[in-house]
């Protein structure tokens, strides 16, 4: 039998209990650390020598949310919540806080008499993002405390309150410099003898009646297809329109709900797997990481700007560099106009602004750029190009920097073949925009070495990224797994679909962008360029006519206005352009096409099952570490819908055997692009979920 571990600690100081909790790293609350508490608040209420408690987190963070292993669980009712047993203390119960103080915790201290905090500490309610929403009272408490316009704000976007505002919002009592602990004990005895002491939940509820109607339309586009931020407004609702008890009972009843959704099931999934996507099983977990203090970029266009201030953004001086110095110029503008852009919409202050851009220097030469820890080519998805480049960084690239390519699809391996140093070379695929996008794709070489891949994965993190690693090959992951998803949606368009169809059905399934609008922002030059080379490099490849009669007439997406969709000037919103029209009339008729029509799932289904079966074909080659990889690379790199859980958790829900089935039909009805892959045969066959879908364990 399993020891319980201690965490909870009684400490005395004088008249004043310290309640220290103790489950590292970040105190999540667990079920025994739940029981612990409410004994230790008990065994404090029956000291008589005991006047008031502290409750206060070991190491760093209060308590930083409830374990989220234990969601989903039939977790046995505790005797006592540790909410009712602060509610029924008679002494005055201070929490202190640093570090975190999240979900669970949160509430915790919302259930304590009074909050006092450190600057640096964040608060917040984030059971949205795993939809869920507060099930400790949090959505009773709240509102009491800080009104129900702030607490509806901070419910249903889940964000993290600095501990400053938290102090305007009425959240906290108290900003605390120095010791923490010696002021919550100073806090906890000035307000010993205040008795009966004040609980939130007796404070009276109120709210205009606009309230909950108007979170309700402002968040509609972003919950659309959502249940959890919905039932987080009902549950707030319920602390104005009944008695408290009353409200906790409706927001239990609203959380075990969602606890048991889909959506819930799918948002906690995604949470780990990208955490588990940190986790290199060819990469031991002591390999050493090489630090990062500078950085350079070649390139200066649209990617090479956007990497830059990646860096700039998270406090790394870079340097970055251009064939001529118009080209730099132009770069270093468009970069200026960006943060501009963030300054003029609030997102930033205008000081931090010109500090980020001050840490951006121009250089016009590959010796100024030499003594960087790290140097990421940006230049145009060109092999010969890139070799060249690559050759003049080996030059002049200080021993032991990372020297690291941004193409999207082309061998890491030729690549480093300029070097004489493939061991220090390895992808880091960015997505555009690169100052917006959160994944990093890692891509490792055959000579790429364990301690590269290890401190690109860390650099990635440093600057805010979400790493996957994965293995080499055209495409890589996330793209070679795209191409059969952009494939068909052009398919589809001959046959007789029309680009604003198919964009309607995937914003329906919870896109917030359709991908034909999206292909406009990345630029219909880049995907023509790639076509290009791969038609090259294989004359049998599926070729796209409309797609390639889109460029040739000069519609090159959102940068000049005009691509699958037209575009006003400053204003990226898709209007359907009669032009398009023709020209998808024409090409149709060219290739003798009658244009059908398709159902919404027919569409759906034809261009999601094609990527399926092709990362069925990726990690039976070994080139993703685990299906989840996948999912996380689609969640953070192409906006597959969070609250879906990524493509092959998607794909579970449907089932193998259901999708095999149908891509067997489909290769019969349209030919050897739908081949099944082994891989998802055999899944079909096992009926092993998708998500546990590993490479081949090599001899």
């Amino acid at each position: 039998m399993t020891e319980t571990r201690q965490q909870i600690r009684i400490e005395r100081e004088g008249d004043v209990a310290v309640l220290v909790i103790d489950n590292p790293p970040v105190n999540a609350m667990t079920p025994d650390g739940i029981v612990q508490l409410v004994d230790a608040i008990e065994a404090c209420d029956a000291d008589p020598a005991i006047r008031a408690m502290v409750m206060i987190g070991d190491g760093r963070s209060f308590i930083a949310g409830f374990d989220i292993r234990e969601f989903g669980k039939n977790r046995p009712a505790p005797r006592k919540r540790s909410y009712e047993a602060l509610d029924d203390s008679p002494k005055p119960v201070v929490a202190a806080i640093h570090g975190y103080a999240l979900g669970g915790g949160l509430e915790v201290a919302l259930a304590c008499h009074y909050r006092i905090a450190v600057p640096s500490a964040k608060l917040g309610l984030p059971e949205v993002a795993l939809g869920l929403l507060p099930g400790g009272g949090g959505t009773q408490r709240l509102p009491r405390l800080i009104g129900a316009k702030a607490a509806l704000d901070l419910i249903t976007s889940g964000r993290h309150v600095p501990a400053a505002e938290a102090l305007k919002l009425g959240l906290i009592d108290e900003l605390v410099e120095g010791d923490l602990r010696q002021a919550g004990i100073a806090f906890a005895r000035k307000v010993a003898g205040i008795l009966p002491p004040p609980r939130v939940r007796d404070r009276e509820a109120k709210a205009e009646a606009s309230v909950f109607d108007d979170i309700r339309k402002s968040i509609a586009r972003k919950a659309k297809g959502q249940r959890a931020p919905y039932a987080c407004i009902e549950a707030v609702e319920a602390a104005f329109d009944r008695p408290f008890e009353q409200g906790e009972i409706r927001e239990i009843e609203l959380f075990r709900e969602m606890e048991g959704s889909d959506e819930s099931k799918a948002l906690r999934y995604a949470f780990f797997a990208e955490r588990e996507a940190n986790k290199l099983p060819d990469v031991p977990k002591d390999t050493p990481v090489r630090p990062v203090a500078s950085a350079a970029v070649v390139g200066a266009g649209t990617m090479g700007g956007g990497i830059a201030m990646c860096f700039a953004d998270f406090g790394v001086p870079v340097k970055i560099m251009d064939a001529t110095p118009e080209a730099l110029d132009k770069g270093l503008e468009r970069v200026r106009a960006n943060y501009a852009a963030s300054v003029k919409r609030g997102s930033l202050s205008e000081a931090e602004a010109q500090a980020r851009i001050a840490r951006i220097t121009p250089a016009q030469s590959y010796e100024e750029i030499g003594d960087a820890d790290v140097v990421i080519e940006a230049v145009f998805e060109n092999m010969a190009l890139k070799k060249t480049v690559f050759a003049d960084l080996d030059r002049v690239m200080k021993p032991g920097a990372l020297i690291l390519t941004n193409s999207s699809a082309l061998s890491i391996d030729e690549i480093a073949t300029a070097t004489k140093r493939p061991q220090d070379v390895s992808g880091a695929h960015f997505f555009s925009p690169a100052n917006a996008m959160k994944l990093l794709e890692v891509v490792r070489g055959a000579k790429s070495s364990p301690e590269t891949i290890a401190s690109v994965m860390q650099l990635g993190r440093k600057i805010g990224k979400i790493s996957v690693a994965c293995g080499n090959c055209d495409g890589f992951v996330a793209n070679r797994s795209r191409v059969p998803f952009g494939t068909e949606i052009n398919i589809l368009i001959e046959d007789g679909a029309m680009p604003e169809e198919i964009d309607r059905v995937m914003t329906d399934f919870g896109y917030a962008t359709g991908p034909l609008a999206v292909a406009d922002v990345v630029g219909q030059d880049l995907s023509y360029s790639v076509r290009r080379r791969r038609e090259a490099e294989n004359p049998n490849a599926r070729k796209v006519p409309i797609l390639d009669r889109i460029y040739e007439a000069g519609r090159l997406g959102t940068k000049n206005g005009k691509g699958w969709y037209r575009y006003e000037k400053g204003d990226r919103t898709p209007h359907t352009d009669p032009e398009v029209t023709q020209i998808i009339a024409e090409v149709r008729a060219s290739l003798g096409i009658t244009p059908r029509s398709f159902t919404p799932d027919e569409i759906l289904r034809r261009v999601l099952f094609a990527s399926v079966n092709e990362a069925c074909r990726i990690i039976d080659e070994g080139i993703a570490y685990r299906a989840s990889d996948i999912d996380v690379m689609w969640l953070y790199g192409f906006g597959f819908p969070r609250w879906r859980g990524g493509l092959m958790f998607w794909a579970d829900g449907i089932g193998a055997k259901a999708i095999f089935d149908q891509v067997s039909r489909w290769e019969e009805e349209l030919g050897p692009r739908w081949a099944p892959a082994p891989l998802l045969k055999a899944l079909a066959e096992s009926g092993t979920p998708f998500r546990e879908a590993k490479p081949p364990a090599k001899s």
